[in-house]
């Protein structure tokens, strides 16, 4: 195993949980697809004076699911659309479809994405990358309204 060419860290710093604050965020989808709510989360911390800490997200569904992914090239989303779609079709012979042919694909793509995140918030801002946005994505053909939980943890301040 080699090691990389170069290592650096910036100095720890401690911050004490002083601030909980908690939102729902509402998304109305269009369908399946991914649906970019970078802005609410930043508009949310705003609004909560954070500093210093922790932003969880978790979307209270079982058919659609959240993501950091590239936010710069619409084609990755259209090719993640894509992998998913091959890793659980509709025509599975799935026993679950109550709601119809989309209804277990969904529950799959779920489980094989995520239903919560968690990003460090330092200065103010989400530590993303430069071309990371976070994702609602929606598992089912038809709109649905989603539910997602935002929470803040750590230290705020005017």
């Amino acid at each position: 195993m080699s090691r990389p060419v170069s290592l650096s860290r910036s100095s720890p710093s401690t911050v004490g949980v002083s601030t909980i604050v908690s939102s729902r965020l509402v998304v109305e989808t269009r369908g399946t697809g991914f649906f970019d709510v970078t802005s609410d989360v930043a508009k949310f911390l705003h609004e909560a004076g954070a500093r210093e800490g922790v932003v969880t997200l978790f979307i209270r569904h079982t058919s659609a699911s959240l993501t950091i992914q590239e936010n710069a090239d619409p084609s990755v989303l259209k090719d993640l659309t894509t992998a998913l779609d091959r890793l659980a079709p509709e025509n599975a012979g799935w026993v679950h479809d109550a709601e119809g042919p989309d209804d277990m694909p969904a529950h799959v793509k779920t489980m094989l994405t995520a239903t919560s995140l968690q990003i460090p918030v330092l200065n103010g801002a989400m530590a993303l990358g430069t071309w990371q946005g976070i994702y609602v994505a929606e598992h089912r053909a038809r709109p649905h309204r989603r539910e997602v939980v935002l929470q803040f943890l750590g230290s705020a301040g005017a």
